[in-house]
């Protein structure tokens, strides 16, 4: 992500006026909430245990939690009759045998794909015979699967493309009660690269803990400017771990906010970062991730 530019800016503006005397009661470590606590390094299985199975498949979020991952992140699109679906890209063609844009199909057509043949060709290793044929999920289906016992890491992919993702994302948390008065402690923690959709989701449900991806071409350097403007309406932040050093690491938690780096898939990288101190960190492989945390 650029520096946040103009349109960042309003956005800014009108949300403190809009949120102005709100007292956000998230960031400060809780230690009854594993996801807010610094104290609890997160494993964040990263599109499931998508290291070992084919990723945002129902296979791979139930291998993620069999390797100890937290939570099971999930990355969102939304198709043309207005369903969310599991997917990483807007395209169809590197997932599935489909083409084009999800945008551009309905939840049936997707639902006539193969999610998983695509896994047992790149890596034919781990290639498994159950995978050929592997549906891509609703947002809904994998809640469905998992439950209130489950945890969501859920990232809005794209929402500029897809007006309303925000608040159908937040109706189905209410539907299945993991946000809201009566939801369980942090079942739910929402991440993106776009600001304007954190700030739009910030509105509709100030209370859901948010992440704010951020995407860097050089190595990263953050400004207490732009560390107290996030957390207007966030509890943290998402960066690539190769665009960070410690010094990073440090200005983030100085502010009292998590850190939670994308991708680490290696022990050396792991250990690093825990060294620097940051608070989580997404995965391909959670039970690499748990060996060293349990080791430490």
């Amino acid at each position: 992500m650029k520096k946040f530019g103009t349109s960042f800016v309003i956005l800014m503006v009108f949300m403190v006026i809009c949120t102005s005397g709100l007292n956000v009661a998230y960031g400060k470590g809780n230690g009854k909430d594993p996801s807010l606590n610094p104290n609890r390094i997160l494993n964040v299985a990263h599109r499931g245990a998508s290291g070992y199975a084919p990723e945002h498949t129902l296979v791979s979020y139930e291998l993620g939690e069999r390797l100890k991952g937290d939570y099971i992140e999930i990355d969102l699109q939304m198709t043309q009759d207005g369903k969310l679906i599991a997917m990483h890209d807007e395209k169809l063609d590197r997932t599935t045998n489909g083409t084009g844009y999800v945008k551009d199909y309905t939840l049936a057509e997707i639902k006539q794909l193969d999610a998983g043949s695509w896994f047992n060709e790149k890596y034919p290793d781990l290639a498994k015979p159950e995978y050929v044929g592997l549906k891509v999920p609703t947002l809904e289906e994998i809640i469905q699967k998992f439950g209130r016992s489950g945890r969501y890491y859920i990232e809005t992919k794209s929402p500029d493309v897809y007006p309303g993702m925000e608040e159908e994302l937040i109706r189905i948390l209410d539907k299945y009660k993991l946000i809201g008065q009566n939801a369980p402690s942090s079942k739910v923690l929402i991440q993106s690269f776009s600001p304007e959709s954190l700030i739009k989701i910030h509105s509709l449900n100030p209370k859901v803990p948010l992440v704010q991806l951020i995407s860097y071409s050089k190595p990263a350097t953050i400004t207490d400017e732009e560390l107290n403007n996030i957390k207007q309406y966030a509890i943290g932040v998402g960066p690539s771990y190769t665009k960070i050093d410690q010094e990073y690491v440090e200005k983030v938690r100085e502010h009292d906010m998590l850190i939670h780096p994308y991708t680490v898939n290696t022990r050396e990288d792991m250990e690093k970062l825990l060294d620097w101190g940051v608070t989580g960190m997404f995965t391909n492989y959670p039970d690499i991730l748990n060996e060293v945390l349990k080791n430490r």
